[in-house]
């Protein structure tokens, strides 16, 4: 089973990141779009893994208060597009205390640096200005109140995502 920890998105975001999509349609931009139910917050990629209990019980005990994200920025990695979230103490903080809990639990992980994005478009092409698509960052935030544990399927129109677990703030 392909596993990831992830934030799952309230309205308010999904609609940001959902006009953005579509603005950069209208001004040319090219390539695999993330479908509005795939948009989420990578918190820790897991990848192949036999048992989504145990990554359950590694995450229930990690306790986090309610906390805030907003979106903030967008950027590229290669032909990734993606928009960001503003810094974040309170998520920073989480995600080393769930990776870490991770570890301890010997459940493995993906271990690259924590830089908190969402993927809107994979395989972009775009061929004017890269400064075209900055001038209307994403707008929106939300209170983060659950952690969801997904599965990832490659079904014949791309990747479907599933929840199979998740933890609730305090």
């Amino acid at each position: 089973m392909r596993l990831f920890i992830a934030i799952e998105f309230d309205e308010n975001i999904l609609q940001g990141l959902t006009d953005l999509q579509a603005e950069w349609k209208i001004l040319g931009v090219r390539g695999n779009f993330t479908p509005v139910q795939n948009l989420h917050l990578t918190l820790a990629f897991i990848g192949e893994y036999g048992n989504a209990n145990f990554v359950s019980e590694a995450m229930n005990s990690v306790s986090f208060d309610p906390f805030s994200i907003s979106l903030d920025g967008i950027g590229t990695f290669r032909d990734i597009f993606w928009a960001g979230i503003q810094e974040n103490n309170a998520l920073s903080n989480y995600v080393r205390r769930l990776r870490r809990a991770l570890a301890e639990n010997a459940i493995p992980y993906d271990k690259k640096r924590f830089s908190p994005h969402i993927t809107l478009v994979r395989r972009a092409e775009f061929n004017r200005s890269i400064e075209e698509l900055l001038k209307n960052p994403p707008k929106g935030d939300m209170e983060v109140k659950s952690v969801s544990l997904m599965s990832s399927t490659r079904g014949k129109n791309g990747m479907i995502y599933t929840k199979v677990g998740g933890v609730e703030a305090n």
